[in-house]
């Protein structure tokens, strides 16, 4: 079987992990043949490809980004998107996808899949907002990150009698947030799922 993979979206840790781990896993004990779609959806639209073998993952476990770029390119928001796609996979002689992503990516492949495209996805984001899973990988890296910077805020706010703002990110969830203003001790954490008001943030705080 030769299956293509491809990443989309922000990058975040384990993305290297993940494609060695697939490659390493369908080479070794399945004997499938793997190529590489550059920049996330964009790559079987216009063809873009690299090898991908075991030879490709050596040494990238402790990389971060992606060996395959990124990208956030939407082929159902261009004229004849689907139709490149499904025409590049075939001269590709691709009989299946794995596409890496969060929640864009995931979604152009679930309607790819609805159009007869095998395809599988992969949850990645550090917003951890997919429904089925615990937690999505890069989601953990990105608490630690935020509780290490809260820490070391701790100190500076103290130093100067002031009160602090921490922003992460998240879009629409407030998982980071509320996992990093837990374990870093905020005395106040706004999430996009809660009501509040200035009058009670200032109580509080």
């Amino acid at each position: 079987m030769r299956i293509g993979v491809l990443t989309g979206g922000g990058d975040c840790p384990g993305l290297n992990a993940v494609i060695r781990a697939v490659v390493r896993k369908g080479v070794k004990e399945y004997g499938h043949e793997f190529v590489g779609f550059k920049d996330g959806w964009r790559g079987p639209l216009e063809g873009l490809t690299m090898p991908l073998d075991i030879a490709a993952t050596r040494g990238i476990l402790p990389r971060g980004g992606t060996i395959l770029g990124s990208s956030r390119t939407n082929p159902f928001k261009i004229e004849n998107g689907v139709e490149r796609i499904k025409e590049n996979l075939a001269n590709a002689g691709i009989d299946a996808l794995i596409a890496i992503g969060g929640e864009d990516t995931l979604g152009v492949a679930t309607k790819l899949d609805a159009l007869g495209v095998k395809v599988i996805g992969v949850p990645k984001t550090i917003d951890n907002d997919l429904n089925n899973t615990d937690y999505t990988f890069g989601f953990d890296t990105a608490v630690n990150i935020a509780v290490e910077a809260i820490d070391r805020l701790h100190t500076t706010a103290e130093s100067h009698h002031r009160a602090l703002i921490v922003e992460v990110m998240g879009r629409h969830a407030g998982w980071i947030a509320l996992h990093s203003g837990l374990a870093g001790g905020a005395a106040c954490i706004l999430i996009p799922e809660q009501t509040f008001s200035i009058e009670k943030v200032c109580e509080w705080v």
